[in-house]
This record gives structure tokens, C-alpha cells and sequence, in this order.
């Protein structure tokens, strides 16, 4: 299969321009929205993140780099505001993305680090989401490690097109599911430079076929890179859910995702806390391997919502591998219980409504 973003035009695309300025905006703004005419007359507006001397430079600078792209006449870069949004400031929404065909609800599920269970809680979150009567989507947004095939129990499955050329999801457990494993081998190794790998998510949010769901759950890799600042600058992200395990190194790591959802504006739904406690299947007691509380601590002190705990449970682990989660094959479970917990309290915080930005409208 050919992706999209070998072809070459010679009028820059939106996405192009998005691509080539994020480095020179990061940590600095926030790409709230880029257009370009047939004419040639690319617009960009940005929100500072910070307040100095230099962000005025740093905007030019910028403006300076769309001039010269190939195909661009005009260049206009303009700022929404000067200020940083103080914490009791509700964070700004983001502007309509330009994909088209995504579902009113996006959730992001993301670790400051890898090993916590962050895809288990994702699928698991999905599927309970599901169960509450809602249409649910899953994109695996890990383009080097997929596990969502596997998770799902369809790793020999292969996405095809459809007749109007978009990419068909699998269904699986009543969720449609995108993942890089349903294009490649689960074998094949993805030795892809960081703009491959964006557009090759940006294509897998474009091009399939997202229609008729209320909800995509989102499961980003770890860390916090160049897949979730494409993320965040590209889609309308109704909110973001970070895993941690209870021990300090897995929260110092769970700290860096909370900051990057706030600084790209993403309202943060809450922490949830994996892996947190052992009970033993025999005797029934109860040991915290990695500590226990940590997330809660910390949500606390920073002032956003405890989703709850997750046992750490061979029951959790079995199933997974089975590919039947946990949520679908032991339903009354305390385990699957747990997850339903924290889809609810995600629903329940998705309820708070959000203003919407204005967006730019150029004529020719």
C-alpha cells in the first residue's frame, strides 16, 4: 500500500506547513490552525504558551520559513494572545480539525513511560465504554510497537480499502480497531524517521473509515514525542487519560504526560492507577509490590481527577494475551468492575462542556 504522503504537490498542504513549523513552535505555541488558498496565501495562528521578548522573534522566524516554502505568495502569521492561561482559566479548545470523519469524541490514553499497561487499560476502557451503550473506535497510535492486534485477538487480520478508497477498521468486540499491525507483519520492524511515522498516523486518522462511532479512544505511545504533539496540533482532543503505576520513577514520568496535556491545551480527564496492589488468588492477601497511592497523591496535588486503581492480576494478564479483555470475558469480575469504575468517571468528566475557538475563513 501506498501512503499519501509520498505524493508531491506543488502548492504546500496545510498539514506540510504544520509539518515543517512544529519544530520552530514547540514549547513556544500552539498551532491552533493553519489554511492555504488556491492563490497562495497561507495563514497561520498560533497561542503563545510563554510570555518574553523572543516570542515576537520566534514568529517571524516562522513566518519567514512559510514564506519560503514552494508554492506560498503570501505568509501571515498571527497570534491569538499574549498571555499564558493562568490555572483556574478553562484551557481554550481546540479548533475544528481539517480530517474530516472523526467521531464528536476523541480520548487520548497516554504513560510519561512504557510498562505500565497503558493499551490493556485502553482496550479495556473501550470496551467498557462500549458496554455503557456508546459506538467505540480504537486507534493504536504506537506506529513501532503495536499491540492492539494482539490485545484484540486479531493479529491475522489485514485491513483493506474499501470502494471509496478509505481503509476499512477491524472489527473486533464490538469496537472498530486501526493499528499499524493490521497493515504490516506483527514481525516487521518500522525503521521510520519521526515525519514517516506522523504521516503515516495522520493517514490512519484520515483515511479510514471512522463514520457513525460517538467515541475513538486513542492509545498513544510513551513518552511524549513527536506522535502526540501531531496529535494534539491536528485533532480536537476531548481529553486525555494518564496511566501510572504506584512507585515514584513510573509518577515522575507520569508528571511530564500531565504537563504536556496542559501545555497543548487538552483538558486532562484523570490519572488512573495500574498495577496497584496484588491480592493473592489462594489466600486472598494483599501486597503492594510497587507501593500503592502514588497516583492518587499525586492527582491530588496537582488538582485533577483519581479515575481508580487497577489491581495487578493474573486474570488481567491471561485474558489480554487471549486476546478477550478482561471487561468481555469476566464481565463481574472485580477486575472488569475496576474498568468500568473509570469509564464512567471519563464519561462523567467528558460531560463538561467546552467553548469553541473561532476559525480562520479565507476568501479568494
Amino acid at each position: 500500500m501506498m501512503f499519501s504522503f509520498l505524493k508531491r504537490n506543488t502548492l504546500p498542504s496545510a498539514s506540510s506547513i504544520r509539518q515543517k513549523i512544529e519544530p520552530l513552535a514547540a514549547g513556544v505555541f500552539v498551532i491552533e490552525d493553519v489554511k492555504i488558498s488556491a492563490n497562495g496565501q497561507a495563514i497561520v495562528v498560533l497561542q503563545p504558551l510563554i510570555q518574553n521578548d523572543g516570542v515576537e522573534a520566534q514568529r517571524q522566524k516562522i513566518e519567514d520559513v512559510v514564506a519560503g516554502l514552494k508554492g506560498v505568495k503570501k505568509a501571515m502569521v498571527i497570534l491569538t494572545g499574549q498571555k499564558q492561561p493562568s490555572p483556574s482559566t478553562p484551557p481554550k479548545q481546540k479548533p475544528s480539525s481539517d480530517i474530516a470523519g472523526l467521531p464528536p469524541v476523541i480520548i487520548a490514553v497516554a504513560s510519561g513511560k512504557g510498562g505500565v499497561g497503558k493499551s490493556t487499560v485502553a482496550v479495556n476502557l473501550a470496551i467498557a465504554l462500549s458496554q455503557m451503550g456508546k459506538k467505540v473506535g480504537i486507534l493504536d497510535a504506537d506506529i513501532y510497537g503495536p499491540s492492539l492486534p494482539r490485545l484484540l485477538g486479531v493479529q491475522d487480520k489485514k485491513s483493506e480499502q474499501g470502494e471509496d478508497g478509505q481503509l476499512q477498521p477491524i472489527e473486533a468486540h464490538g469496537l472498530k480497531a486501526m493499528s499499524m499491525g493490521f497493515l504490516v507483519n506483527e514481525e516487521t520492524a518500522m525503521i521510520w524517521r519521526g515525519p514517516m511515522v506522523q504521516s503515516a498516523l495522520l493517514q490512519m486518522l484520515r483515511d479510514v473509515n471512522w463514520t457513525g462511532l460517538d467515541i475513538l479512544v486513542i492509545d498513544m505511545p510513551p513518552g511524549t514525542g513527536d506522535i502526540h504533539l501531531t496529535l494534539a496540533q491536528r485533532v480536537p482532543l476531548s481529553g486525555g487519560v494518564v496511566v501510572s503505576t504506584p512507585q515514584d520513577i513510573a509518577l515522575i514520568d507520569a508528571r511530564k504526560g500531565l504537563e504536556m496535556f496542559k501545555k497543548v491545551a487538552v483538558p486532562i480527564l484523570g490519572i488512573v492507577e495500574n498495577m496497584s496492589y496484588y491480592c493473592c488468588t489462594a489466600c486472598g492477601h494483599r501486597e503492594d509490590i510497587f507501593g500503592h497511592g502514588g497516583a492518587k497523591a499525586e492527582a491530588d496535588k496537582i488538582g485533577v481527577p483519581f479515575l481508580g486503581e487497577i489491581p495487578l492480576h493474573t486474570l488481567i494478564r491471561s485474558m489480554s494475551d487471549a486476546g478477550t479483555p478482561v471487561t468481555l470475558s469476566a464481565t463481574e469480575s472485580d477486575q472488569a468492575k475496576a474498568f468500568k469504575m473509570i469509564a464512567e468517571r471519563v464519561l462523567s468528566g467528558l460531560s463538561v462542556t467546552q467553548k469553541t475557538a473561532p476559525t480562520i475563513r479565507m476568501e479568494e
